[in-house]
């Protein structure tokens, strides 16, 4: 028998490889995550991609990394180890936004923590230098695709250098990483020395100063000179950000000392026939079964019966790493691909009758913003949607309907839900109401989530998102389109407290929109300075590298403290904080009975006033009580699971890639 038949999932120890003939693999894919055999996972997609092409690939899943014996697991491989973190930064995946230690981990076996070092990457790299030494090493997934340039690292509270001179690694890929690894794959098994792999786009790599480039340099600075200055540091960020473009980015330099970092532009993203090609390779869209006896890899939960239809998005949110990793251009699987997964789907163990979501980046983006930049690639100095559309965006919903649709049509398919970011204001720009009404009617669980994040603004300029009037707007169609399909259903609404740019004065802005609308978030995202983004480069500098102006930025500990307890003004252990944060802003007259205070005095209060208490976020401006569900986790948490207390639940980093719309 075939054994890959025996066991289809990839080698994931040594027996595995022996069981399969080889005496050694090609690639040995060193992750920091469990095994999971599906395609939100990066490791799975390039290691099956790789496999397509012929490749020999053996995963080392979590190595023990206190020594180097892990990491001979499979003997030295022919062509090279690759190296990732896993879906997300380790260092996110560690610790929360207030640095202290999360206690459970989404992609480890039973949730357990400790299974990664902090900056992996680096760590498994060393470990893989002392067992082989000059063994051909190549970065890639979202820790190293983020931290490929010098930059501000929250948790050090510096400009670190690339990750790639920290690692000594040979050679970085970043953004979407299939055809750019199977072309270095190719160099490797023609001979050519990983040291002499310098034109491959998508790939960033060291060398003397004095060597070429292959490719036409935007600038080059000095990491002396960004470590030290902020304002340096902000124009490099922008002029990096503005070269991540396929058909207009070029190369990118900085100086170590000796040695000089290039970053190639980007390739090219993939293709539709490309993507669908990538997407019917045989996932097994399950966790290796050796981790069964530890409960599994609770990962796979948010995604096993979920859709990925597209990629890139040019929503251009300031505090998203996407422009920095996929790209601002999207590109989209075909219907027929996506309907093709969705019927493996249903024959699933476990399959119930409902697709959990059909998204991506964005959920409702299917097309490049625009016709023009498939020709000229996107604006250097424009976004398409924020701070108002541009004119020659393209808004169409019928092929993303069309799709959902096909999926619903399916014989074991109940329901179709949408659940990973609808981006409202695109939404709003379409002048065909069939997708809107549509998605009410058929696609919402109850309830809505989107992301306006903010009410002033001011804040959401920093962010790059559109004006609040553009929210109020979809909200009020929300539930007008609601209320006339005889439905009752709610929208939970994103909220992100201390995001540069936001003041004392605009938080107390949020709280008495919170309170005119009567709804009480059980969670808030604080703001959680991540590699990569431009809203991290503001926190650091001052400065919004995409405009140069200067940019408020609350720093204080203590003041992100009084921020996050005004979005939670009506929690009665928060009083003392709001009363702090309205007497620190001069809104005084907001402590009181009044019908616009936030809190009550703190003495010589009549203990029989009526306590505020806020009614549910469902559209109506009355004192009706209504029934609502109850609010779900900010974008960090995970769903909840009866075995975790609260406040363990808090400590969860998100099993998603993406950040909602």
């Amino acid at each position: 028998m075939n054994p890959n038949e025996q066991n289809p999932f990839l080698p994931l120890c040594r027996a595995d490889m022996d069981a399969r003939g080889w005496d050694r693999p090609d690639f040995v894919y060193v992750t920091g995550d469990a095994y999971v055999d599906h395609p939100s996972f990066g490791v799975s997609i390039i290691s099956r991609v790789l496999e397509d092409a012929g490749y020999r690939v053996a995963i080392l899943a979590q190595p023990d990394f206190r020594s180097c014996d892990a990491f001979r697991e499979y003997g030295k491989p022919r062509l090279g180890f690759l190296v990732t973190s896993g879906n997300i930064d380790s260092m996110v995946a560690h610790y929360t936004a207030a640095k202290k230690h999360r206690s459970f981990d989404y992609y480890t076996p039973g949730g357990v923590m400790g299974k990664r070092p902090d900056r992996a990457v680096i760590v498994y790299t060393n470990r893989i230098r002392e067992a082989y030494g000059d063994v051909p090493v190549i970065l890639g997934g979202l820790e190293a695709s983020l931290r490929r340039f010098a930059h501000y690292d929250y948790w050090d509270n510096k400009v670190r250098r690339s990750i790639l001179v920290d690692s000594r690694a040979d050679l970085l890929t970043y953004g979407m990483g299939e055809n750019i690894l199977l072309r270095v794959a190719e160099l490797l098994d023609r001979g050519v020395p990983i040291r002499k792999i310098r034109d491959v786009r998508g790939t960033v790599y060291l060398c003397d100063p004095a060597d070429p480039i292959h490719y036409d340099v935007a600038a080059t600075f000095d990491y002396n000179l960004l470590k030290t200055d902020k304002r340096a540091y902000a124009e490099a960020f922008g002029i990096q950000y503005r070269n991540q473009d396929a058909i207009n980015g070029r190369a990118i330099c900085e100086r170590y000392d000796n040695k000089l970092l290039v970053q190639n532009p980007p390739m090219p993203p993939l293709e539709r026939e490309e993507l669908d090609h990538v997407y019917s390779l045989p996932y097994q869209r399950a966790y290796h079964p050796s981790y069964a006896a530890a409960g599994g890899v609770p990962g796979i939960e948010e995604v096993q019966f979920s859709l990925t239809h597209n990629r890139g998005c040019f929503g251009g949110c300031n505090f998203c790493a996407l422009a920095f990793h996929q790209g601002r251009t999207v590109r989209s699987r075909s219907v027929e691909s996506v309907v093709e997964e969705a019927k493996k789907i249903t024959a699933l163990p476990g399959f119930k009758g409902y697709i959990h979501d059909v998204g991506g980046p964005t959920a409702n983006f299917r097309y490049p913003a625009c016709d023009r930049q498939l020709e000229h690639g996107v604006c250097a100095n424009r976004k398409c949607l924020a701070p108002t559309p541009c004119k020659n965006l393209k808004v169409d919903h019928s092929e993303y309907m069309h799709l959902i649709e096909k999926i619903e049509a399916l014989p074991k398919v109940k329901k179709v839900f949408i659940r990973s970011g609808i981006r409202f204001d695109y939404l709003m720009l379409d002048p065909d109401d069939a997708f809107f009404r549509k998605l009410v009617r058929d696609n919402v669980s109850g309830q809505l989530k989107v992301a306006p994040e903010h009410c002033s603004d001011n804040v959401l300029a920093c962010m790059g998102k559109p004006c609040f009037a553009v929210y109020e707007a979809f909200r009020e169609k929300f539930f007008r389109i609601t209320k006339s399909l005889g439905k009752e259903q709610y929208l939970v609404p994103y909220l992100m407290s201390s995001h540069p740019g936001s003041t004392l004065a605009d938080a107390i802005e949020l709280a008495l929109c919170l309170k005119r609308n009567r709804y009480a978030p059980e969670q808030v995202q604080d703001y959680y300075p991540t590699p990569g983004t431009a809203s991290t480069v503001m926190f650091y500098t001052g400065i919004n590298p995409l405009n140069m102006k200067p940019v408020y930025v609350a720093t204080d500990y203590h003041e992100k403290q009084l921020q996050r307890a005004l979005l939670q003004f009506n929690r009665p252990q928060n009083a003392p904080l709001v009363r702090e944060a309205l007497r620190r802003a001069g809104r005084t007259d907001l402590i009181g009975f009044g019908g616009d205070c936030l809190v009550r005095p703190e003495s010589g209060a009549d203990r029989r006033a009526e306590q505020y208490s806020p009614t549910p976020h469902t559209g109506k401006r009355n004192n009706k009580p209504v029934r609502t569900a109850p609010q779900k986790a900010p974008r960090n948490a995970p769903k909840k699971s009866p075995s975790q207390s609260p406040q363990k639940q808090k400590s969860k980093p998100s099993p998603k890639t993406k950040r909602a719309r």
